[in-house]
């Protein structure tokens, strides 16, 4: 075996995979009122976009065991990114959409731990296996992002930046669709990318009966 081959070899298998995948179904219009829902928290809590009515809310999906999400956790930059949301007056909600038995899936203690852990600042965590929130704006990837703005209206929807990659090293030269988004947003100004293409791993739903 060649020394090439060998290196192939050692590629986790996820990494080989595309990083865009199809939708999980329709996607929500933007600039349309972003779709309502009420989902429970890693504490229990019912949660709903509308409690944050006159700020931005950012949806983030999201599998701890997806290389794309690692790229994004493991150096800081979604933290880093979490908490400059914040300070622009958004609330983050994490979203996890994995079954029992599919990678990611967690339960609300595990999912507290993942936020101790990894010093990660949403304003909550909400647990979704059945898939409703997921289906219901068409999360297809993690992280796939969402923008919902002051009045409502969807935002932003897409990739959190421009560089379809499992590697941290390329996200201080992508276009940071997300962040761009929200600073548009704190500014009064027109959003430059509204709907962009997501990457990542794709969603591992429960299968329909």
């Amino acid at each position: 075996m060649t020394v090439r081959r060998r290196a192939l070899l050692a590629v986790p298998a996820a990494l080989l995979a595309p990083a865009f995948v199809a939708p999980a179904g329709a996607s929500p219009a933007v600039d349309a009122p972003a779709p309502g829902f009420t989902g429970t928290d890693s504490n229990g809590a019912s949660i709903s976009p509308t409690q944050f009515a006159g700020r931005p809310v950012v949806l983030e999906w999201t599998n701890d065991g997806c290389p794309y999400v690692r790229k994004w956790y493991g150096g800081g930059a979604m933290q880093d990114l979490q908490r400059q949301a914040a300070a622009m007056g958004a609330a983050w909600l994490s979203i996890i959409s994995s079954p029992p038995g599919e990678q990611g899936h967690v339960d609300g203690a595990q999912a507290n731990e993942l936020i101790r852990t990894r010093n990660a600042a949403p304003r909550h965590v909400l647990l979704d296996p059945e898939g409703r929130i997921g289906r219901l704006y068409g999360a297809s990837v993690t992280p796939h992002m969402f923008i919902i703005d002051a009045k409502g209206l969807l935002a932003y929807a897409g990739g959190i930046d421009s560089i379809a990659s499992a590697r941290a090293e390329d996200i201080p030269r992508a276009t940071p669709y997300v962040r761009d988004a929200l600073t548009a947003l704190a500014e009064g100004r027109p959003i430059a990318n509204k709907v962009t293409r997501p990457y990542g791993c794709a969603v591992k739903y429960r299968s329909q009966v």
